[in-house]
């Protein structure tokens, strides 16, 4: 069995084909006691060899919101432990990390983060199992938990909760830096990436001063860019309609209350609040997010690209075809939608989806002549929350002379009973190669041999980018990076 030695203590994975595989590995202390609610600290390490084969646990939380579309996981969480990371490399790659005439060449390393709406996931589960990737690229793949819900959201920096979420995630870049070299893997080679909430978190790490430095290229699947960070203002409201849920006063010492509580109880607490927001449909924003001119999130993407934050770093961004399906597909107000019914959900969302939504609502049902208010209204949301964002980072970077690739994944399910069509997460499967990880999910329904094809492209090109800059290569298709004018150069992956 692998044995690597990290900063922290020696650990032990295991041969899994062509790669050695390093589960539940922490990066920082457990955040239990005085640590919860503070920013990670480091690992206490440990003595002897600390045995890697299986996963550690999940950050506490509540079952995730798009269970219908991708199939229930069983609660597999625990406060104690919960910041762990998994290391896949290739075995050549571990056999050459000596000194010396046999030592290899050092891999590019992925550092993937899951998404989960900043509310659920696990960089552990079986989902995101990185072998294949690793294998398929050479390349040193990594997936890590951070903090999420109010664990890592919740906005009261007078007891040290100022955007944990994203601070974990940048103690995970750090730890990569001083250790992937022992795991074969290139620390100046590292490409941040991720989906949904995870690709926001990979673009915020990117262009934030204090981690971009750690971050050569960029990947960003369904990144919904087009949720603004939270509003400092409303996020202290959310932090203060928390705390009254849980009945903890403000001002008499809430981190020590906030501590004492059981993790039970402060999973519930977040669960009421969501209930009580009640948000209308499309829109995405969970209770608590990143909070602008924070720790992580020190200004807009918008602000950092056209400052040259990306300058030098290569990009991929992608979307699936019809994103917002997941989130609209099953929400009974959208059954019997109407096209008055549309236009006022649209004048309730213009904070969220543009002061013209409205007037791009007419444009989209002139575009799709019969089509249902409920489709309208999908597809423009689909544009506005994820879509749109990283079309403007490509133009703009495009019109600095700097290459960007983007992707359309329009693949669907055969049957789909509920009209998911491409949906939010269903490209999960195809990058990593896991389609049996999902046994009961809409999203993905029965997988075929051309379905395994398709996955080795998808995979193959996101591997190719990571290890070189460029999702080309031998055996993949020809991707051109991102042009202005009527030739953008999108690259589609589907099934003819």
């Amino acid at each position: 069995m692998p044995v690597v030695n990290t900063g922290s203590g020696p650990v032990r994975g295991v041969e899994e084909g062509p790669v050695a595989a390093f589960r539940g590995v922490p990066y920082a202390a457990s955040p239990v006691g005085e640590l919860r609610f503070a920013a990670p600290r480091p690992h206490p390490g440990w003595s002897g060899v600390r045995d890697a084969a299986r996963p550690g646990p999940a950050v506490p939380q509540e079952h995730s919101r798009l269970e219908a579309v991708m199939g229930a996981r069983p609660p597999d969480w625990d406060e104690d432990g919960c910041l762990n990371l998994n290391v896949w490399t290739p075995l050549t790659a571990l056999a050459g990390t000596g000194a010396g005439a046999g030592a290899a060449e050092p891999r590019p390393v992925l550092v993937w983060f899951h998404g989960g709406g900043w509310s659920s996931g696990s960089g552990g589960w079986d989902w995101y199992d990185g072998g294949r990737l690793a294998a398929l690229g050479g390349i040193v793949v990594v997936t890590a938990n951070y903090r999420i819900g109010p664990l890592g959201y919740l906005h009261l920096p007078s007891i040290g909760a100022d955007n944990l979420g994203p601070q974990d995630q940048g103690a995970v870049l750090r730890w990569v830096r001083d250790n992937i070299a022992a795991f074969g893997g290139d620390p100046g080679l590292v490409t941040v990436g991720g989906q949904s909430a995870g690709a926001y978190s990979s673009l915020h790490l990117a262009i934030d001063p204090g981690t971009s430095g750690l971050v050569r290229r960029m990947i960003v699947q369904s990144g919904p860019l087009g949720l603004a960070p939270q509003d400092p203002a409303d996020a202290d409201g959310s932090a203060a309609a928390y705390l009254r849920v849980l009945g903890v006063d403000r001002a008499d010492d809430p981190g020590r209350a906030l501590r004492a509580l059981s993790i039970e109880e402060l999973l519930d607490a977040y669960q009421r609040l969501a209930a009580v927001l009640d948000r209308p449909p499309g829109d995405i924003a969970p209770p608590m997010w990143p909070v602008l001119g924070h720790p992580g999130t020190p200004r807009t993407w918008q602000q950092a690209v056209a400052d040259g934050a990306l300058d030098g770093k290569d990009v991929l961004i992608g979307t699936v075809a019809d994103e917002m399906t997941a989130f609209l597909a099953f929400d009974p107000r959208m059954r019997d939608l109407t096209r008055d019914g549309a236009l006022g959900l649209l004048v309730g969302l213009t904070g969220r989806l543009g002061p013209d939504a409205p007037a791009a609502y007419e444009r989209y049902e002139a575009e799709r002549p019969g089509a249902a208010p409920a489709r309208v209204y999908t597809d423009l949301a689909t544009d506005r929350v994820f879509r749109d964002g990283g079309t403007r980072i490509a133009a703009h970077r495009a019109a600095q002379g700097a290459a960007s690739y983007l992707y359309r994944f329009t693949r669907r399910p055969d049957p789909d009973e509920h009209g998911l069509r491409a949906t939010h997460c269903c490209e999960l499967p195809f990058l990593f190669g896991t389609f049996e990880t999902y046994p009961d999910a809409p999203m993905l329904g029965p997988v075929d041999d051309r379905d395994r094809t398709l996955g080795r492209a998808f995979g193959g090109a996101l591997a190719a980018f990571v290890a070189t800059g460029s999702p080309n290569g031998d055996g993949l298709a020809q991707w051109r990076p991102y042009g202005p004018g009527p030739d953008t150069n999108v690259m589609c992956f589907g099934l003819p």
